[in-house]
């Protein structure tokens, strides 16, 4: 009796003891953290003050949209101490801290948050490879089954380590070296104890023995002997380690088919399940990859990033610790124990590479779009993932996924990849981003809440994603990666240069392009974004703000952007805001102006160099407006005169047919004075009335706007209409009338055509006036 007890007892009792360790971790990190105070005892009256976290918590959500009002009130966290992208926070209150031109709800379109979709449902298809059965028959708190397909060990799929053809040189008892299977050796080396953080070196170097003399594993050491207590390192040995080992070493479980590379200049896309991601992100902390190790520049995968942690564990700096604690606290969240797997998330992320081609690339000298007929919030003291709910969220990427994520850096995208875990599966099958391409993750979960930026980022422990899950079980976060130019201290006046701002332009528009444009009659949901380029890469960001409202504007998408604690970028936004919406400037009208910053700015910063340009080109503007209506009342008067002179010599011919029809010698000799009278005078109203619409048609011609050139046009053509109508109808009548004359009708058949012809050539003239208009068009 007494050894059953034990044996049902104990282990359950260790359990607990475990939880209630694991439990106290994320108050001391983060408490030792922010005191920078080394000493034991006092770490341990920190972990019994009671602020711990639930960090074994299972994940929750359920699938509709109940959660959206608990969302919205669960991601209002306190900021306004964070700032990014190295901009100096210049607010000197909390009130100072606030949102200009248009509130969060208009960039949502007075909708809630999650009811504009990103991204069409999972479909399975030759340009969407999804590794899970499909459709989903699993409940939903199951994650859904591997879907079972052929392995390939070839240039265009992953690489598994678990692969047949895996295979590692080793060293014999004699001396000699054997090929063995690669897996077989992990195997071995991690089901042996590891009780520290030497061991687990020694086992990982035990399949990598090629770099044995190179890797270090100082971050990892420093961690466990110096940045935790006894009792933090023996729950991760002895719980935590063990669970990840499982959970990787069921990869040929759970990956029953081949994962597809995301090659450069193809548009294709992947769907993983959270359980299939969880398992290969713990053989990246295990550093299981094959031929992901070398950074020679010719290797298979020179051209994508890195995916084994083993530079994150010889990296150095505070930050590199609080993105282990990040990393560490995923793995308690979602590998399961040996008797409990209510733990695992039961959802799916799906990865979208999205190519631009050339004949669909946007022309911005010719696009329309008002910058002001989207809504803009501008905000300095909210971030991209907690005031960005629902929208597209924009990850200020490297062109290899993930940038210094598992090395040193710790900027936009290294904390993000960190607080959600699950986008660093990406650096495992992206290939890195060329000009015209971008990497579009909608599903991810956030696991992490998290205090400062770069040197001064610490985990602030756990965090309950209740963000809703779509049709297809993803959640309902979209993040677009898009990759910046990089300017040195040197050459950050280059960034000014055209082509190199309109690559950014075209960057940005592959990322923010609606994709289910013309399959859905729903609006695009906004962007949220904020300073991109602006840090380590040296980009203005001013001129990353106006590029990025352009490319908006022409997609129509409203756009959130998040000035990370600079104010001073916050008020200038809003005036140039305020500029475009009085003068209702366009995209190209921006562009036009942008061009020419870098030969005609002078000593002018770019916000007041847009500003002055733009009240220029519309005081020009105002000016040809006016001489437009100069030259309609110039057009009005030569056709008033036109039609003066007509009804003039439409009462003088009505006098001159009464007088020949009362004469007997109606048709006599032409030499009559009369006649010769009356044809000088009718000539001489024709010139008059010609020379007025010649007039008038010189001064449309001057003026350029093709608008202004068009109607001036089309009312000297009427005008010049009315007046041909005018003398045709005359001549045939006066014509018509002298038909029963014997031997008279050739003299008036002969003025008749005279006259026809000059109103062909006053017709032929004034459809050249329209023609010259035309070139001004």
């Amino acid at each position: 009796m007494y050894r059953l007890s034990v044996i049902d007892v104990v282990p359950a009792l260790l359990q607990s003891a475990k939880i209630i360790c694991a439990l106290q971790i994320p108050h001391k990190l983060s408490r030792c953290n922010r005191n920078n105070n080394n000493n034991k005892n006092n770490k341990e009256m920190d972990s019994e003050s009671g602020g711990s976290m639930d960090i074994d918590g299972t994940t929750s959500g359920t699938y509709n949209n109940t959660a959206i009002a608990t969302t919205a009130a669960a991601t209002t966290t306190t900021t306004a101490h964070r700032t990014h992208d190295g901009n100096n926070s210049d607010c000197e209150s909390d009130e100072e801290w606030h949102w200009r031109c248009q509130p969060i709800e208009a960039v949502q379109r007075g909708l809630q948050p999650y009811e504009l979709d990103h991204v069409p449902p999972v479909s399975p298809s030759a340009g969407h490879k999804v590794l899970h059965r499909h459709p989903i028959r699993e409940s939903p708190t199951k994650p859904p089954r591997p879907f079972r397909g052929t392995h390939k060990w070839d240039a265009k799929h992953v690489r598994l380590p678990c692969a047949p053809e895996s295979k590692y040189p080793v060293e014999t008892d004699d001396g000699s070296s054997d090929i063995e299977s690669r897996w077989a050796m992990i195997g071995r080396a991690l089901l042996r104890p590891i009780n520290n953080s030497k061991q687990l070196q020694a086992a990982i170097l035990s399949y990598n023995s090629t770099y044995k003399g190179q890797w270090g594993f100082g971050a990892l050491h420093k961690l466990f002997d110096d940045e935790l207590d006894e009792s933090e390192t023996r729950v991760f040995f002895e719980d935590l380690l063990p669970r990840i080992i499982r959970l990787a070493l069921r990869l040929p479980e759970l990956l029953q088919a081949s994962i597809p590379l995301l090659k450069q200049q193809h548009s294709c896309a992947l769907t993983l399940t959270q359980e299939q991601i969880s398992c290969l992100l713990a053989n990246a902390m295990l550093c299981t990859f094959p031929r992901r190790n070398t950074l020679k520049r010719k290797s298979e995968y020179s051209t994508f990033p890195d995916i084994n942690f083993n530079r994150l564990y010889q990296s150095s700096g505070a930050s590199v610790l609080e993105k282990l604690k990040c990393i560490f606290h995923y793995f308690r969240r979602v590998s399961p124990t040996e008797r409990d797997a209510s733990n695992v998330p039961p959802g799916c992320v799906t990865f979208v590479r999205l190519c631009g081609k050339p004949e669909q690339q946007v022309q911005w000298h010719q696009s329309s779009a008002s910058l002001a007929s989207i809504p803009l919030h501008v905000n300095a003291g909210g971030t991209i993932e907690d005031q960005g709910i629902g929208l597209l969220q924009v990850d200020f990427a490297n062109m290899y996924l993930g940038g210094g994520v598992l090395g040193q850096g710790c900027v936009q995208e290294e904390i993000r990849f960190v607080i959600c875990p699950e986008l660093l599966v990406s650096k495992l099958f992206t290939e890195c981003l060329l000009p015209n391409e971008a990497l579009l993750m909608v599903g991810c979960e956030r696991y992490s809440n998290y205090t400062g930026y770069a040197g001064s980022f610490v985990w602030e422990g756990n965090h309950e994603d209740r963000t809703p899950y779509d049709s297809s079980r993803r959640r309902r976060t979209a993040i677009v990666a898009i990759d910046a130019l990089s300017f040195g201290k040197t050459s950050k006046a280059q960034q000014y240069r055209e082509d190199l701002m309109l690559r950014e332009l075209n960057k940005a528009s592959i990322g923010f392009k609606y994709l289910l444009s013309g399959t859905t009659t729903t609006p695009p949901p906004g962007v949220a974004t904020g300073n991109w380029g602006c840090g380590a890469f040296g980009g203005d960001p001013h001129l990353k703000a106006l590029i990025q409202l352009m490319v908006c504007a022409h997609h129509n998408r409203p756009l959130a952007y998040f000035t990370f604690g600079n104010c001073q970028l916050r008020d200038d936004l809003q005036q140039l805001w305020q500029l475009f919406r009085t003068q209702n400037t366009s995209v190209q009208q921006l562009w036009s102006v942008l061009r020419r910053f870098k030969k005609e700015s002078g000593n002018r910063t770019l916000q007041q160099f847009v500003r002055d340009e733009l009240q220029q080109l519309q005081s020009q503007l105002n000016d040809d407006g006016d001489e437009l209506e100069q030259a309609m009342l110039q057009c009005e008067a030569a056709a008033a005169a036109a039609a003066a002179a007509d009804e003039q010599h439409s009462k003088a011919k009505t006098t001159t047919e009464a007088t020949a029809l009362k004469s007997p010698d109606l048709f006599a000799d032409d030499s009559s004075d009369n006649d010769i009278e009356l044809d000088d005078g009718e000539q001489l109203d024709k010139d008059e009335a010609e020379q007025e619409q010649a007039n008038a048609m010189m001064s449309a011609a001057s003026l350029e706007s093709n608008t202004n050139a068009a109607a001036i046009a089309a009312a000297i053509t009427a005008a010049a209409s009315t007046r041909q109508l005018t003398l045709l109808e005359m001549l045939d009548r006066h014509y018509d009338q002298g038909q029963g004359q014997p031997n008279g009708g050739s003299k008036r058949q002969h003025q008749s055509s005279i006259s026809s012809d000059k109103c062909l050539k006053t017709r032929k003239d004034c459809n050249d006036g329209d023609a010259s208009s035309s070139n001004f068009r």
